[in-house]
This record gives structure tokens, sequence and C-alpha cells, in this order.
């Protein structure tokens, strides 16, 4: 249960969704039941009917920053700047800079002092960097986080390839994104999220399923694989959070009269049960969250999970195993990969009960 290796499974690169279903809405939905060890299929527009009135539904309502920077080294070779964080260094009109923290990839390790050139006259000088970041000064004339909408692309996951050549095959900038997305800082997507419509959510009002946000701005952390054996000695990086005092007195007031919460994602399982004291209930505030949730973890606040299906050997993975049972989630996924589920961020969804 501890080891990197209890969290493998092999999956055929043609299962890896490279485009979202289309509606969002009409990707498809297993339902793992964990008190009879149940596997069952529908599609995530059958959300409505699966859900009860009275559940509470808590939802990220982070929202994607188009965080990907493409320019050019003095020496005229190719960068690549994924900014951590980014947005929010708006100043109006005039020049400005900030120092930020970034993944930065190009042929050779940049030296202190090198110097980034991008598009709208936005440049970078390398100021230092450790733990595979490297720290960089950002100078721009104007508004920055206009120029970042810009002149910035979406971070997609690695595994969505794109074709920098040719047209993309779909509106990464809305696809990428969920139709709730309210705060803008994350650098990728809670992608449980994206499966929900407008029409779904008005579905789930009218019944009587109530709908609470959260925000947990998802970092450059969710990349990164994990690199020890035993994922007991893994540290996970902390990432912004924020649960106000009405999302907390709705979700305590749901606690105390007996119903359900489901949570959309991990990125929210990871923020409430942050969040909570021994009895279950929540407590408001921000911070940066640094929960890992693995195999033993006892769950206080969340009763159903909503989830998309994840990368091997991942801290997302555990997380699922650690709720719903590993061999059963396991299991789950084998069966997925027999009936040609489509996996991972642009993939489809899985309700755990």
């Amino acid at each position: 249960m501890y080891s990197l290796n209890d969290y493998n499974y092999t999956l055929p690169e043609e299962l890896i969704a490279q485009v979202p279903a289309s509606p969002r809405d009409e990707s498809r939905l297993m339902v793992l039941e964990k008190k009879w060890q149940r596997v069952s299929h529908y599609y995530f527009a059958d959300i409505a009917r699966l859900l009860f009135p009275g559940d509470l539904l808590v939802v990220n309502n982070t929202g994607v920053v188009p965080a990907r920077l493409i320019g050019s080294k003095e020496t005229g070779g190719r960068v690549e700047v994924l900014l951590q964080g980014g947005g929010g260094q708006g100043g109006g009109e005039g020049t400005g800079s900030f120092t930020c923290e970034c993944l930065v990839k190009t042929s050779k390790r940049p030296r202190i002092g090198s110097k980034f050139h991008f598009d709208g006259g936005l440049q970078a000088i390398v100021l230092g960097g450790t733990d595979g970041l490297c720290e960089l000064e950002f100078r721009f004339k104007g508004d920055f986080d206009r120029l970042l909408n810009r002149i910035g692309q979406i971070p997609l996951p690695p595994y969505i390839k794109r074709d920098e050549s040719k047209p993309p095959p779909c509106d990464d900038r809305v696809c990428y994104q969920t139709v709730y997305a309210e705060k803008k800082g994350a650098v990728a997507a809670p992608t449980a999220g994206l499966h929900f419509s407008d029409e779904i959510l008005d579905k789930l009002t009218e019944k009587g399923v109530e709908i609470v946000p959260i925000t947990l701005h998802v970092g450059y952390g969710t990349f990164l694989p994990v690199r020890v054996l035993d994922v007991r000695k893994h540290r996970m990086y902390s990432e912004v959070y924020e649960l106000t005092q009405e999302a907390a007195r709705a979700i305590n007031k749901a606690k105390d009269e007996g119903r359900r919460i489901v949570a959309v994602g991990t990125t929210t399982v990871r923020v409430l049960e942050f969040a909570s004291g021994p009895d279950g209930r929540v407590r408001a505030g921000s911070g940066e969250c640094d929960l890992f949730i693995y195999s033993g973890f006892e769950f206080r606040v969340i009763d159903a999970l909503i989830t998309n299906f994840h990368l091997p050997e991942t801290t997302l993975l555990m997380l699922v195993a650690a709720f719903a049972g590993r061999d059963f989630i396991l299991n789950a996924y084998q069966e997925a990969i027999r009936r040609r589920y489509r996996f991972y961020s642009y993939g489809d969804a899985m309700l755990i009960r």
C-alpha cells in the first residue's frame, strides 16, 4: 500500500484523451459503489439523476491562467516558461516589473543574468534557481494581466499533444476551463469539473442539490512525478486555497443535517479535509494547502467523489485509492481500459460513492 509500484498500471496510448467530449457533459461516467464493490456505466449527463436532493456539491472555482510563455534567449534559442501563480501583477499603464518562480525549459540550463525575450516587449532576467525552478524578474509596459492574456498560452499537461504548426483541434482556452471558473490563479485545471455544463448545473439546482464553491489554485506540482519508492516520504508542494465563511457554514450545516458532501475533484477533497477538524466540520480560512492523502487516511468530510481517471504512480491516484480502496480502484481502471474509456484531463469521469 505504501510502495510507489502499488499504484502502477499500463494504459494504451490511444486512450489518452487529446480533446474533450463535445458537448462536455457527454463524456462517459463510471460509477463505483464502495459498499457493494460494484461498477456501473453511464454518461456524465446522467449525474443529475445519480445525485440526490439535499446533496451538497462542492466545486473548485479556480481559473486557469495562460501562464505558458514561448520566447527566445539572447542567443536566439527557444525558451519555454511556465509562471507559478501567474497573473495578478497588473498595475495599469506604465512600466512595471515583478519577480516570480517559474519552470523553464531550454536546451541548456540558463545562467544567472540570462535574458529571455517574449512578444509584446516582455522580458525576463534569470536571478537564480533551486529545485528545478528559476526565479525570473519580468519587465513589461502596461498591464501585465492584459499582456499575459494576449501572448500567453494555456499550460496543457504534457500528455496532451498539440502541433503548433496546425490549428488546434479544440479551443483549449475554453475547453480547459470549468464553466464556473471565477478566480484566476491556476496553472492546471481542476479537471473533474470540466464535465459540468451550465445545463447540468441548472438541473442539479432544480433537483435540490446545493452547489458550494471553494478555491484551490492548482500549481506546477501537479505535473511533477513522485520520486520516492516509499510514498509516505513524498512531500506535496503547497497550493493557495480559500474557504469562505459562507462556504464553511453551508458545508457544516449539511454535515449537521446528515446530508451527503460530494466533492468535485481531488483538489476539492484536499481543501475540505485540510480545513476539517476531528468532528468533520470545516473552518473558513485561506493560505497554503499541502495535504497529501494516501492509504490509511481518515476522511472526515466527504461522502462521495467525482473525479477523472488519473496517471499511474501519482498523488491523485493515491488519493482516490485511499477513498475507494486500492484494489477496487485498480480493478475499475482495468475495466475502464477494456471498455475503452478515455483517460486523464480531457477524458471520462468517475463517481465514487
